[in-house]
């Protein structure tokens, strides 16, 4: 069985999804970035080489998470969690890439072999979100039209001991000569961000917080069979 592997990408509380292109019975769905293990590489150094081959960044592995998913019948899929260490995350192969918090991950339509990965990756979110006192069920958003503002923001939110980036996005296609307004995604409360906001004209961009205890995932408890290339 050829090992494919993928990148549970996480930052400020969500985790970063793709959404497929191609094949065309694939293309629209989300997964976790990643592919193929080459001969003789680790899959260490292949999520790695991926990862910057299909979104130009550079990222770190860190820890493998449980288990393994069947591709087809020829292949096998496992997931690491990872950190961006440089660069931002650009679509190169896939339409979009989208940051998840924990209760957004249902919102989207995972492929199935990356499943029973996003059920581990949804504790993990839920994990730390308790650590850090619950502050937060998803990522705070805010939006800027220029750079500097967006990286006032996030060193004012260093400053203040909440983790906060500046992120330019961007879908598939786009000249990277547009004109596109900053996001700043972090894990502090909205009340921090609207001061800061207002200090350096953005606005907030947050969805409306769910009524109640967040509902569980509706996810089947095994991936059936399906040949995704890569």
């Amino acid at each position: 069985m050829r090992q494919v592997v993928g990148a549970a990408i996480l930052r400020a509380g969500a985790v970063l999804a793709a959404r497929r292109t191609d094949p065309p019975e694939l293309a629209g769905r989300w997964e976790l970035p990643g592919g193929k293990v080459e001969p003789g590489e680790s899959p260490e150094d292949a999520l790695v080489r991926e990862i910057g081959e299909e979104l130009g960044c550079v990222i770190e592995v860190r820890d493998w998470l449980d288990g393994e998913a069947a591709i087809g019948g020829s292949h096998v899929l496992r997931v690491a969690t990872a950190r961006i260490t440089a660069g931002e995350p650009r679509p190169r192969e896939h339409e979009e890439v989208r940051w998840l918090g924990a209760d957004d991950l249902g919102d989207v339509d995972w492929l199935e072999p990356d499943l029973p990965f996003v059920r581990q990756v949804r504790e993990v979110l839920v994990s730390t979100r308790s650590a850090a006192g619950g502050l937060t069920a998803r990522p705070t958003r805010a939006v800027f039209f220029e750079e500097e503002d967006a990286r006032a923001v996030v060193a004012a939110l260093a400053e203040a001991g909440w983790t906060g980036d500046a992120v330019r996005e961007r879908y598939h296609g786009e000249d990277d000569d547009e004109d596109h307004p900053w996001a700043v995604v972090t894990d502090a409360p909205e009340l921090v961000l609207e001061v800061l906001v207002e200090e350096h004209d953005g606005w907030l961009d947050v969805p409306d917080a769910p009524v109640g205890p967040p509902a569980p995932l509706d996810l089947p408890s095994a991936p059936r069979r399906l040949k995704r290339p890569h």
